[in-house]
């Protein structure tokens, strides 16, 4: 704690004033821990102090694992109702299916405090400071239980004036060799999709892969602007279709094996905010939960 406090501040003086301790006590244990690694973490220069490359990594390492331990001492500390819960979302599910419901969660868990962070990209619980995630693919997270939510089903979808366009012979598409004809729009995430709906069709895919979007609000509103046709999961944008700006073309959606599911690691099974999680999402997903839930009056 000494020297990650030092490392922070940059400044001996300034930890010890953290850490409610002598300038000297820091400067006497972050010798010690030098001595105990044999390694050198500062460069004592004059009255200053700077990071070895070594303390810089060691830093950062053992800054993750301090923040744990509070985590964990604040969970101990606290009611066995409550918690603290680290949970990493997918972007786009979190703002257009989990936020607009959260509340309803923290209404029947008032002593669960949860903190958010999004992920796209695969991570370590071993090495990130999160007890859980809502994941869209299938259940080979490594080290880790899988839950398994809900599955999805992408629909071809575009904006009303596309269809009015002249891209196309007839006014709606009738069959995938028409929307074959249409400029289409990809997402980053799931490059294989138009390929893999064309090949589900029996159809062959166009010639060309098309515009590639990394993130599914650009692609969404790419599709709205008439710029081509999306292939979305239809729970995602179901506002959209309400209001017209977008139009199913067939009634063709893409299924896979992958699917949403909560992972966690197996020592955080018994971890009450995950249980709690786990059990709340469930009732959502089995309830269908096409819209926000009004919290019961009584729970």
């Amino acid at each position: 704690m000494a020297f990650e406090a030092a490392a922070r501040k940059g400044s001996f003086t300034a930890a010890a004033r953290e850490l409610n301790l002598t300038q000297g006590a820091v400067s006497r244990q972050v010798s010690a821990l030098e001595a105990q690694l044999n390694i050198m973490l500062f460069q004592r220069v004059r009255k200053s102090i700077i990071l070895t490359d070594a303390g810089k990594l060691y830093a950062q390492e053992i800054a993750v694992a301090l923040k744990a331990v509070r985590n964990a001492s604040l969970n101990a500390m606290r009611d066995q109702q409550g918690g603290i819960l680290n949970l990493a979302i997918l972007p786009t599910f979190g703002t257009r299916w989990l936020m607009p419901r959260f509340p309803d969660f923290l209404k029947r868990n008032p002593k669960i405090t949860v903190n958010f962070s999004s992920k796209l990209s695969p991570f370590d619980f071993n090495s990130e400071n999160i007890h859980a995630a809502i994941h869209f693919g299938l259940p080979d997270w490594p080290d880790a239980d899988s839950c398994y939510l809900m599955g999805e089903e992408a629909i071809p979808v575009c904006a009303p004036s596309l269809i009015d366009s002249d891209l196309i012979d007839s006014e709606i598409p009738k069959n995938p060799q028409d929307i074959a004809l249409l400029p289409l729009l990809n997402l980053e995430t799931r490059p294989y999709a138009w390929a893999d709906w064309f090949a589900q069709n029996d159809t062959p895919p166009p010639v060309g892969s098309g515009m590639v979007f990394e993130q599914f609000a650009l692609v969404t509103q790419a599709a709205i602007a008439g710029l081509g046709a999306a292939l979305l999961p239809k729970f995602l944008i179901e506002t959209e279709l309400e209001r017209g700006e977008l139009v199913q073309l067939l009634d063709l959606p893409l299924k896979g094996e992958e699917g949403y599911y909560l992972v966690a690691p197996p020592h955080h099974s018994t971890f009450m905010p995950i249980i709690a999680l786990r059990k709340w999402l469930l009732e959502q997903f089995q309830d269908g939960a096409a819209h926000p839930k009004k919290s019961p009056s009584s729970v």
